[in-house]
């Protein structure tokens, strides 16, 4: 009862926040903005695996495009993809045809599984996006925020916030490492206090593992998201540039461009139609 009272109460603070806010015409604080965008981030999230896609993927590596189009499909607890373009071009209708075959092996494999590695396939995934989930996260606790303004994005009102690196800020992984040598900026719907767009960058090199490795400037990426059903907001464009080095005899360097659209909330019947 003491639970439901203390979020009754911060729920009612917070609509009287944005109350008084559209009366005075003031903006929210900075942390009441980034709390209540990170929540909602938060939420997204979690309710992301309740939908398939269409997704299309663009790599650039030395000069030369790869570029394939799936449909990610949720298949008992982890995703599919199933390829149904390359290089901008349908498949051939052989082709589809073998697609769909894989496909329709793939449900069979799964729901034969046994108990232990249907769990290691989903504790795989759920690995995976933890992980993706914790970047973003902590994007929140290795940055000072700024609001400088308000401006449009992709047809909707935002706060733009600049993001500086924290001082004293102690990466969480190898991974978060990154972020001590990144500037960012957020633009974050101001009705629906969702992040619309988000745009980080490198500006120092940042050593990772064990300091054999270096993130260098031009290793940035871009996030987009828009609503999708009510008030749930998925990613609809994510690129990502990698400038990397370890020792003096490697590099990586490369682009991916990723684009989703045609999101749809997952069902036992949408999945058997798509094996049919």
């Amino acid at each position: 009862m003491r639970f439901i009272f203390s979020n009754a109460c911060s729920l009612a603070l917070s609509a009287l926040l944005l109350c008084m806010t559209s009366v005075f015409g003031a903006d929210p604080d900075v942390k009441e903005i980034i709390r209540q965008s990170t929540e909602h981030q938060s939420r997204n999230w979690k309710l992301a695996p309740e939908y398939t896609f269409t997704e299309t993927d663009v790599v650039t590596q030395k000069g030369e495009e790869n570029r394939r189009t799936f449909k990610v499909l949720m298949l008992d607890g982890s995703p599919y993809n199933q390829i149904i373009a390359e290089d901008g071009h349908p498949l051939t209708p052989e082709r589809q045809a073998a697609e769909q075959k894989k496909l329709q092996e793939e449900i069979t494999r799964r729901n034969r599984e046994s108990p232990s590695d249907r769990r290691r396939r989903i504790e795989s995934y759920q690995r995976s996006r933890e992980q993706e989930h914790t970047m973003f996260g902590e994007m929140v606790n290795a940055f000072d925020f700024r609001l400088v303004g308000r401006e449009p994005m992709n047809g909707r009102d935002c706060y733009v916030l600049e993001a500086t690196p924290r001082p004293g800020y102690e990466p969480t992984s190898n991974e978060t490492k990154v972020l001590t040598g990144m500037r960012g900026k957020l633009w974050i719907d101001t009705r629906d206090f969702q992040w619309v767009k988000v745009q980080a960058a490198v500006f120092r090199s940042v050593p990772i593992y064990l300091f054999i490795a270096n993130v260098r400037p031009g290793t940035e990426f871009t996030l987009e998201q828009a609503p999708v059903d009510r008030d749930l907001w998925l990613p609809t464009h994510f690129v990502t540039a990698v400038r990397a080095t370890a020792l003096v005899l490697w590099s990586k360097n490369y682009t991916r461009d990723e684009t989703y659209f045609d999101y749809r909330r997952e069902s036992s019947s949408s999945r058997d139609a798509a094996a049919q």
